[in-house]
């Protein structure tokens, strides 16, 4: 491991001490914040680790109590802390979140469970062995471009500008390379360039690919691959994509593995330094039943247990969860059969902690 960037190692903080900052936000972002938080705690007591939570507010709460989306005093809460779980926003706070702290490398992974193979839109036969990782850059292109709108002789118009410079696209296609050669050396680059041709996503790869030797690199336009990802997902490991592209294309592997809300992803500076957050927004039309499926921010603690080198206690995690997916135990989104037992969020996580 030598000579490789620090964002592609493991990131020990003081020893098997961990300071945790969580900002549940809005909807279901506090259920499943806290749900996973008391796995959590549960999972250090028993791999001899520990764990301080801070709790701090974002999005909409923030700007009551604070008066911004995203203020100075979350942003000091969060500095020098070994994580951050993150919950859900409407509209305010997660960009800012992500640029104050350089979280521009996003891993996604897409591992359909054995249990779940039916509750996808696709055969089961083409979910087999599916194990995708999107590594997605989080702080450049369309999000954080010039944008605004304005009239003109034609009439009102609006305009968002996508920007990367040659240097944000080379460190994350580090990133993306140094994931494919510890995994099944294969990389796709997701590109536009045929209509987009000033982002030369290939190219530049292909100048930090001869570092990676052992590595095969394929570039694929986006909309072809958006659709062999749904006609034959199989054939990918680690995907490599803009922001825009990266946030559409980490969606469809919600179809993949049968509901999003089982996605989670760990979103990384160079440092290592993490936030972690479901993929699934704040489904404000279940918050406060009780129904939310806090699996998506668990499997972000999984991510946060293997940033950190916890790698025992991650792999217990999924250990679990896969036993109570084969016992039959189902949140509502996960569209229960015949035969399944649905449960709440809480009666999930005490499921977990029995298992424990």
């Amino acid at each position: 491991m030598a000579g490789l960037p620090p964002y592609s190692q493991p990131r020990m903080p003081h020893p098997r001490h961990y300071r945790v900052v969580a900002l549940p936000g809005e909807g279901i972002g506090p259920e499943v914040v806290e749900s996973a938080l008391t796995v959590l705690q549960h999972l250090a007591q028993q791999h001899g680790f520990s764990v301080q939570i801070d709790r701090g507010l974002i999005g909409q709460p923030a700007l009551v109590k604070q008066g911004s989306y995203f203020s100075e005093v979350t942003a000091q809460l969060c500095q020098g802390a070994d994580g951050i779980l993150f919950g859900a926003v409407t509209q305010g706070g997660l960009l800012e979140l992500r640029k104050r702290f350089d979280f521009f490398a996003n891993l996604r992974p897409i591992r359909p469970s054995p249990s779940l193979l039916q509750a996808s839109p696709l055969k089961p036969e083409r979910l087999q062995d599916v194990d995708i990782l999107i590594v997605r850059e989080l702080t450049s292109g369309l999000y954080f471009g010039p944008c605004g709108r304005s009239i003109e002789v034609d009439g009102s118009y609006g305009y968002h500008t996508m920007r990367y410079t040659d240097n944000e696209i080379r460190r994350i296609a580090k990133v993306a390379l140094q994931k494919a050669a510890d995994r099944r050396h294969h990389l796709t680059i997701a590109h536009k360039e045929n209509a987009l041709p000033c982002l030369p996503w290939t190219r530049l790869v292909q100048e930090v690919a001869p570092s990676f030797a052992h590595v095969t690199v394929e570039s694929m336009l986006v909309d072809n691959l958006a659709m062999q990802l749904v006609m034959n997902p199989q054939r990918f490991d680690v995907i490599l994509a803009g922001n825009l592209f990266g946030d559409i294309l980490s969606d469809i592997g919600g179809a993949l593995v049968g509901s999003i809300g089982l996605l989670g992803s760990a979103s990384l500076n160079a440092d290592g330094f993490g936030l972690y957050e479901a993929v699934h927004g704040t489904a404000s039309d279940l918050a406060g039943r009780g129904v939310a499926n806090p699996l998506g921010t668990i499997a972000a603690v999984e991510l946060m247990l293997q940033q950190w080198g916890e790698t025992s206690a991650a792999d217990r995690l999924r250990q679990v969860q896969e036993q109570l997916l084969a016992a039959g135990y189902r949140t509502l989104d996960l569209s229960p059969q015949p035969g399944d037992q649905i449960v709440a969020t809480q009666e999930l996580v005490e499921l977990f902690l029995q298992a424990l």
